[in-house]
């Protein structure tokens, strides 16, 4: 018995590159690529081995993990060429009864359970769809359960599988199982062209290796200095131009006119000291602090506490703003 046969819960996949699901192995003995049936909330499912754990991964509860129905066997193998067959068929019907209601959604995929008593019909659709009359025609062609599952373009690709712009397969077809948000702002920090043509994938929204690296970029800005700035340093007064992630390094332009890489490792040590403050900001770059009050900037004012002989236009001015001076004025 090998290593991995005495594992606990083996890690199922009902289609490839699909979830995977965990079940105990007891009492069976079975390996990785074997396949098995197992009992879902959606009934029978044929599935295949991918992986035999020990312990199940965090966030499952072992209470809830059940055991597999059994091993596959030749016959239910043949069974499942008939659903794959049947489920072709289906998809041209329902084809034809998508153009015929004239509803506006594109069929994706189908899939027949093993023991056909239920068939779910993946579509994608700008809006909300009325499909109610579609779902009677299908029920009444088939004589089974009927379900109609809207899926979103990533899942599209996800089901049919394409090449991206790397030339492999999509992420989300070869591994990928839940999709993260991807924002503009990071295909921004890694200093990408915002091409949509370059930053989007097959589904046509922003690529999903765009998170990949997303922590490793923060990091790296957090310690880079402010590119365009100017810093006084042991090579003088220098400017920065370009920072490179990969190398790890910061370029900057020196006034004689030539460009120094420099590691940000030792980027602290070059910057003046006198001149660099907790960002590396030069001081004169900085905002000024506020000034304290010295001790002749806590008298009065003689414009707030007038004093000695007034102008006749300072007095005219203050008889005019107090209605004591206009009565002795007149």
């Amino acid at each position: 018995m090998t290593e991995e046969t005495m594992g606990r819960y083996l890690g199922v996949a009902f289609k490839r590159g699909g979830m995977i699901y965990y079940f105990s192995s007891a009492p069976f003995v079975l390996a990785v690529h074997d396949w098995v049936l197992v009992k879902t909330e959606e009934g029978i499912g044929f599935g295949q081995i991918v992986i035999i754990k020990d312990e199940l991964p965090p966030g499952l509860d072992p209470a809830q993990v059940k055991p597999i129905y059994r091993p596959a066997t030749q016959e239910d193998f043949q069974t499942v060429a008939e659903n794959q067959q049947h489920a072709v068929e289906a998809k041209a019907i329902c084809q034809q009864a998508i153009a015929r209601l004239g509803l506006e959604m594109k069929l994706v995929d189908v899939e027949v359970s093993f023991d056909r008593s239920k068939m779910l019909f993946y579509f994608t659709a700008p809006g909300r769809v009325d499909f109610r009359e579609l779902v009677k025609d299908l029920v009444r062609t088939f004589r089974t359960r009927i379900e109609l599952r809207q899926i979103g373009v990533r899942h599209e690709t996800q089901m049919l599988g394409a090449l991206g712009n790397c030339g492999m397969v999509c992420c989300c077809r070869r591994f990928l199982r839940r999709f993260e948000p991807v924002t503009i702002k990071m295909a921004k920090d890694q200093n990408l062209f915002l091409n949509p043509a370059k930053i989007s994938g097959a589904c046509g929204r922003l690529l999903c290796c765009l998170a990949y690296e997303t922590e490793n970029y923060a990091e790296f800005q957090r310690r880079l200095p402010k590119i365009g700035r100017r810093y006084y340093t042991i090579h003088g007064l220098v400017k920065t131009l370009r920072a490179n992630m990969f190398r790890d390094t910061v370029t900057v332009l020196t006034d004689e006119g030539d460009e120094l890489d420099i590691p940000l490792e030792e980027w602290p040590t070059l910057v003046l000291p006198d001149e660099r403050g907790a960002n590396g900001e030069r001081a004169s770059e900085r905002p000024a602090a506020p000034s304290q009050p010295s001790a002749s900037d806590s008298q009065p004012s003689a414009a707030a506490v007038p004093s000695g002989p007034r102008s006749p236009r300072q007095g005219k001015r203050l008889a005019k703003k107090s209605p004591k001076s206009k009565r002795v004025a007149s």
